[in-house]
């Protein structure tokens, strides 16, 4: 699970071309993780 959240992360990186972008990029990436959390409890 840790690779394929880093392999987003390096991905959503990769992608954004603004600091805005990037923004979105890393609030989307917080978002993966609160899911992954909450569903391994």
């Amino acid at each position: 699970m840790r690779i394929l959240i880093a392999l987003l992360a390096l991905a959503g990186l990769a992608a954004c071309e603004t600091t805005e972008g990037f923004g979105r990029d890393v609030s989307n990436l917080g978002d993966e993780i609160t899911e992954e959390a909450q569903e391994a409890q």
